[in-house]
C-alpha cells in the first residue's frame, strides 16, 4: 500500500477524531467512559470478525501475557479520556500526552538498564521544558479565576491538579506498557493487529464498572438537540453523531498508524504524528477559541523542537561534517 494513503488516513482520521472528542467534552466533560466504551467495542468487534476470525484463529502471543497488556492500556485509555472531566483545556492535553517520550526514557533508564545518547537527553530536556512552561501557564489561567473568598474558583484549581495527576499517572502506565509490548514482541515476533483486537476486545467486561456513567450520559446525549443526516434521510441526536464520528475516526487513525509503520521508517512515523498533533493543536485552538497566551505557543514550540531531535531529524538536513574530497 502506498505510504501516500497511510499518511493520508493518520491525517485524515487522528486529526478529525481529536475535533469530535473535543465537541463531545465541551458539553459533557464527563463523557470519557462512554467515548472510550465505544471506541473499543467498535474496534473489538471489527477485529472479532476480520482478524480473529470469531476467536478461531490461533493466537501467536500466550493470552496470560494479553490479560497483562490489557490492564495497562484500558487503564492508560480511560484515565486520558476521563482527565477532560476535570478542568484541563483539549490543547494542554494534547501538548501533555506529547510527553510519552521523557516517560519512555525514564523507564527505560531504571527497568531496562538502557543509556541515551546526549543529543536524547537534550531532546528530552526541551520536550520536559515545553510541557512545564505549558502546564505553568494554564495553572495561572486557572488560579487567575481563583481568589481567598472564591470558593468555586478554589475548586475548579484542586479539580484541575487532579487532572493533570491523571495525566502524568497515565503517560507513565503508557511507557511502562510500550516496554512491556517490546519485550513480547522481542519473544514472540510482532503481531499488532492480534494485539490490537486483544487489547480492545479483553477489557470489554471491565466496563461494567463504569455501566451507570455510561447509561446516564446515553440518555443525556439521546437529550441533545436533534439533527438531520441528508445523504442517509435520518435525525438523530447530535450528541450520538459526535460519538459515532469520533469511533470511526479512532479506527481510521489506528489503522492508519498501523499502516505507516509497517510502510514507512520511524522517523517518518515520528515526523507524520508530530505533525498531526500540531495540527489538531491549532485547529483546537482557533476553532475551538481556547485561551493560548505567547509563554504556551513558546512551550508548545519547545515540545516539537524536542520531538524531532528526539528523531534525530535534523541529521537528514545537514551535510556531513566529513566528507571525501572530490578527486579531479
Amino acid at each position: 500500500m502506498h505510504p501516500g494513503f497511510a499518511i493520508g488516513l493518520v491525517f485524515l482520521g487522528c486529526t478529525s477524531n481529536v475535533v469530535f472528542l473535543e465537541l463531545l467534552a465541551r458539553d459533557f466533560p464527563g463523557c470519557g467512559n462512554i467515548v472510550t466504551f465505544g471506541q473499543f467495542l467498535f474496534i473489538a468487534l471489527e477485529g472479532l470478525i476480520f482478524q480473529a476470525h470469531f476467536l478461531t484463529k490461533p493466537r501467536a502471543i500466550p493470552l496470560r501475557n494479553y490479560f497483562t497488556m490489557v490492564s495497562m492500556f484500558f487503564v492508560v485509555s480511560v484515565v486520558n479520556n476521563y482527565a477532560l472531566n476535570f478542568n484541563i483545556p483539549m490543547p494542554l492535553h494534547m501538548i501533555f500526552r506529547s510527553g510519552s517520550l521523557i516517560a519512555s526514557m525514564v523507564l527505560g533508564i531504571i527497568i531496562l538498564k538502557k543509556r541515551y545518547t546526549v543529543a536524547k537527553y537534550i531532546s528530552i530536556a526541551l520536550v520536559s521544558l515545553g510541557i512545564f512552561i505549558c502546564t505553568f501557564m494554564s495553572a495561572k489561567q486557572v488560579s487567575s479565576r481563583t481568589s481567598a473568598s472564591d470558593d468555586d474558583g478554589y475548586y475548579l484549581f484542586i479539580q484541575w491538579l487532579i487532572g493533570i495527576a491523571m495525566l502524568t499517572f497515565a503517560l507513565f502506565m503508557s511507557a511502562r506498557m510500550g516496554l512491556f509490548q517490546e519485550t513480547l514482541y522481542k519473544r514472540y515476533g510482532k503481531h499488532p493487529k492480534e494485539a490490537l483486537f486483544y487489547n480492545h476486545f479483553l477489557p470489554l467486561p471491565a466496563f461494567l464498572l463504569f455501566a451507570s456513567d455510561i447509561y446516564n450520559h446515553g440518555v443525556l446525549f439521546s437529550q441533545s438537540k436533534q439533527m438531520e443526516i441528508a445523504l442517509l434521510g435520518v435525525t438523530l441526536p447530535i450528541m450520538w453523531f459526535y460519538l459515532v464520528m469520533n469511533v470511526l475516526t479512532q479506527y481510521v487513525c489506528i489503522r492508519g498508524v498501523f499502516i505507516l509503520t509497517t510502510e514507512c521508517t520511524s522517523l517518518t512515523v515520528t515526523l507524520v504524528v508530530t505533525l498531526r498533533k500540531f495540527i489538531s493543536l491549532i485547529f483546537s485552538i482557533v476553532y475551538f477559541k481556547n485561551p493560548f497566551t505567547f509563554w504556551h505557543w513558546f512551550g508548545t514550540l519547545v515540545v516539537f523542537i524536542g520531538t524531532l531531535t528526539y528523531a534525530e531529524v535534523w541529521k537528514r538536513f545537514m551535510p556531513p561534517f566529513h566528507s571525501k574530497r572530490k578527486e579531479h
